[in-house]
């Protein structure tokens, strides 16, 4: 059954990039003929880093995934080479008020994506090295919660809160379901949550937000409120524009410079009001699909290990999903962070390609150990 599921996966993400792509030609297209003068400015470049991406998937597909913990200073090599990317980026002008990428030439990279990705190697090569000694409160929490720490920490300074709740949560994620304790695990996750909220609170725009999410506003906030709003309001308008078969491709009115990020973090609302309602259940199916797809092939994984690694990847992409998703639907307070396979950008598409590669890797490699093992008993028999 894992190949028929994996076809089926491979199945769906080209839907979800076709679709992306289509709505992207579209979304992109005024922004690119204002500022560069190419209506195609920003559909050519994506279609490069999915080029690059899905070569990378079928790289990454073909490394036995075991090798990750058979040859653990690689990942530390990696973790090492991540976290100063993260401190290096403080070496560069801040760009919206935020430090987050690296100018590489023509594209600027940003390592808080990759940071997500080897926090779930390491995470995962540690519990599954030290499995027997998980219940122990130095080998399940402390040192997991230092792997964790020591990535969120750059990253929250850049600030940069969407990639902190990733990394925080798929690294808590992954310490339950290797079977770290609860009691353990309580005063780091409540520590952290209580760092969360105290930075939150002292964040004039974040609080903005919050205020104009519950549509609670005090008095002198009301042009702060009014300001956070505008991307919620704005994506709104095109659902509800879009009704449920939508305006027609290229004809969506929000993205004429109404709705702010209409190319990236609200790409979705352009695409419900261009194709209606219609679109985005079809959008939430195909992401639904993708996540009971991994859990499966985490499920028929055949080691701890390869577990580990699906639902760390999963959570990867299916979280940033959801809460866009929620996001452009009003039902989350405005944040940014990309929707895979649909939004422009380099990096997040790359990692999200990475993320992938290593799904099917487990799936083919844990298939390959099965047969083995059935081989190995038929012989004997």
């Amino acid at each position: 059954m894992r190949k028929p599921a994996l076809f089926v996966l491979g199945l769906v993400v080209a839907l979800l990039v076709a679709l992306g792509l289509i709505v992207l030609f579209s979304a992109s297209e005024v922004r690119a003929s204002l500022r560069y003068h190419d209506s195609l400015f920003f559909i050519k470049r994506q279609c490069v880093f999915i080029l690059v991406g899905l070569v990378t998937t079928v790289v990454v597909s073909m490394i036995d995934y075991h090798r990750w913990r058979n040859h653990w200073g690689l990942t530390a090599f990696l973790y090492g080479v991540v976290f100063l990317a993260l401190l290096y980026v403080f070496c560069f002008r801040p760009i919206n008020g935020s430090q987050r990428w690296i100018p590489l030439g023509p594209i600027n990279f940003q390592p808080a994506e990759f940071a997500k990705l080897i926090t779930v190697l390491a995470i995962s090569v540690w519990l599954d090295k030290y499995a027997l000694k998980i219940e122990q409160y130095r080998y399940g929490a402390i040192i997991p919660v230092v792997i964790i720490g020591l990535m969120a920490g750059p990253v929250f300074r850049q600030p940069d809160f969407g990639s902190v709740m990733v990394i925080g949560a798929v690294g808590f994620m992954l310490m339950f379901i290797a079977g770290t304790k609860i009691i353990h695990m309580m005063p780091f996750v409540f520590g952290g949550l209580g760092v969360f909220v105290w930075q939150v609170i002292n964040t004039p725009n974040r609080m903005a937000r919050l205020f104009a999410f519950t549509g609670i506003v005090f008095e002198g906030a009301e042009t702060a409120a009014a300001n956070a709003s505008h991307q919620s309001d704005m994506s709104l308008v095109a659902i509800y524009r879009g009704g449920i078969f939508g305006k027609g491709l290229l004809r969506s009115m929000q993205k004429q410079n109404y709705l702010p990020e209409a190319w990236t973090d609200f790409i979705l609302a352009v695409g419900a009001e261009e194709m209606g309602l219609l679109f985005t259940i079809a959008v939430i199916v195909l992401f639904l699909t993708l996540f009971i797809l991994c859990v499966y092939i985490a499920r028929r994984a055949i080691d701890r290990l390869g577990q580990l690694f699906v639902m760390g990847m999963t959570f990867i992409i299916f979280f940033p999903a959801m809460f866009n998703i929620g996001v452009v639907c009003g039902a989350l307070p405005t944040k940014g962070m990309a929707l895979p396979f649909f939004s422009y950008g380099g990096t997040h598409i790359m990692a999200s390609f990475i993320a992938l590669g290593i799904i099917f890797s487990v799936g083919i490699y844990s298939l390959k150990d099965k047969k083995r093992a059935f081989i190995r008993k038929v012989v004997k028999n």
